[in-house]
């Protein structure tokens, strides 16, 4: 199918990148100036419209509710100009109740799945994502070979919303590796206890995580909180994880991994 991938970012350009190289026909689109498109300036354009007439399948890769609800639905949106479209796979994290109730927004012959992923951009430049699908299986069937360029392990969870709830279920859990890695290095400093001395023991011993163990390699590991940031994203996540919470459930915990995660400073590299 010609497929396309909307939001040529830090995950979605990798993504766009491993797409092309399966030989796939692949059109990005990034509303960054056009001059910074550099080597891929011949397969991206900032025109949605343009993007969107001839697509077949999609990929939206945008940061989060208020770009996807712009690129679907704004002024320039791409679905009154996408008349080939079959499929739209949305790969933002976002609430999974915003993701269901899309179904009804988007044209019945439009199949409509979510396809978040986990990896962070190290993953998607190494072509080894791991998604959570949700939605019908004959469009996932359909997606297969893009996916399986882009991405390493695929877990299929039923229909349309499920994969949103594992990847921001999944993302609370990271949260809270997040906000104990970063607290357990800033107190082994004040005790004069080296940093890689620390992730090594770590990496071995019961407070093994992912970003502790992938901290050298990872591009936000050192981020302070700033709006337009990775943290900033990993905040939107753990938000859209405590939007599925049962009612009346106690949210405290992703509270305060919020309020965590936006005090952090910077981290400074290490010496």
């Amino acid at each position: 199918m010609k497929t396309g991938v909307a939001g040529c970012g830090n995950m979605g350009l990798p993504m766009a990148q491993a797409i092309r190289a399966a030989g796939i026909d692949l059109r990005g689109l990034d509303l960054r100036a056009p001059e910074s498109y550099g080597p891929n300036a011949s397969w991206m354009t900032d025109d949605p419209r343009a993007f969107a007439a001839d697509r077949q399948a999609i990929f939206s890769v945008v940061r989060d509710i208020a770009q996807t609800e712009m690129l679907l639905f704004g002024e320039h949106g791409l679905l009154a100009a996408a008349c080939k479209l079959e499929i739209l796979a949305i790969c933002s994290t976002l609430a999974p109740s915003y993701v269901r109730d899309l179904r009804a927004r988007i044209p019945g012959h439009i199949a409509l799945v979510d396809a978040p992923m986990s990896g962070a951009p190290v993953a998607a430049h190494e072509r080894r994502l791991s998604f959570m699908l949700g939605g019908p299986e004959a469009a996932l069937d359909r997606l297969a070979p893009a996916l399986n360029a882009m991405g390493t392990r695929f877990h299929r969870l039923g229909p349309l919303g499920t994969g949103m709830t594992a990847k921001v279920l999944n993302n609370l859990v990271a949260a809270a590796s997040v906000a104990a890695t970063r607290t357990a290095l800033e107190w082994a400093d004040a005790n004069g206890l080296p940093e890689e001395a620390l992730l090594a023991v770590m990496n071995d011993s019961s407070g093994q995580t992912w970003f502790g163990s992938n901290f050298a390699q990872i591009n936000f590991a050192r981020e302070g909180f700033a709006p337009d940031n990775s943290m900033a994203i990993l905040v939107k996540d753990v938000e859209s994880a405590r939007s599925a919470a049962p009612e009346g459930t106690d949210t405290s915990l992703a509270d305060a991994l919020i309020a965590r995660i936006a005090a952090l400073p910077p981290r400074p590299p290490k010496s």
